[in-house]
């Protein structure tokens, strides 16, 4: 015969709350979902980029740069900055990293010596050629396989998204795998 040990008193766990929005009232079943879409869509994005960080050991933005420059060899910071619609300080930054790591030359040797022409090297070609695709990022190529009207529409959209948060513009020119 066995004998029962008296349960330990089971607490049950905090209710969890639902998510509020600024003004303390629930969310929609519909604005949870877009959230839920959102979630989606961003932690999509962070894996690929983690992805990229661990197989190339580079950022991903950083492997966009350098995909580009492979792709246009003696271009320079400002073509980058207009291949990666960035400001040109970003460009110069991802360029500066780059040629730190022995990934890219950087020369003056055109017309315009104030200018400079940009070159992957060896090393650089070697990353690329273990990273994972696409080197623009899986959000940029996702978007470019969607049609006019669905991006059209989702355009609109995030303008008003992005009125009600009063987000920073300044913020779109810097890239998310940075």
């Amino acid at each position: 015969m066995t004998t029962r040990r008296p349960s330990a008193a089971r607490t049950k766990p905090p209710a969890i709350e639902p998510a509020t929005d600024r003004k303390g009232a629930q969310l929609t079943e519909p604005a949870a979902r877009v959230l839920r879409r959102f979630r989606l869509v961003f932690n999509a994005v962070k894996a690929h980029f983690q992805q990229v960080e661990r197989t190339a050991g580079i950022g991903g933005a950083q492997l966009w740069a350098l995909s580009i420059i492979r792709s246009q060899p003696g271009r320079g910071v400002n073509d980058l900055a207009r291949a990666m619609d960035v400001k040109q300080s970003t460009a110069s930054n991802l360029i500066k990293a780059l040629s730190e790591r022995g990934l890219i030359a950087i020369s003056r040797d055109g017309p315009d010596r104030r200018a400079v022409q940009l070159e992957v090297l060896p090393a650089g070609r070697k990353v690329l050629k273990q990273a994972p695709g696409p080197f623009a990022g899986v959000l940029p190529e996702a978007l470019a396989s969607l049609d006019t009207q669905t991006l059209e529409r989702l355009d609109a959209d995030l303008a008003n998204l992005i009125a009600v948060l009063d987000a920073d513009p300044q913020g779109a020119t810097v890239p998310l795998g940075q």
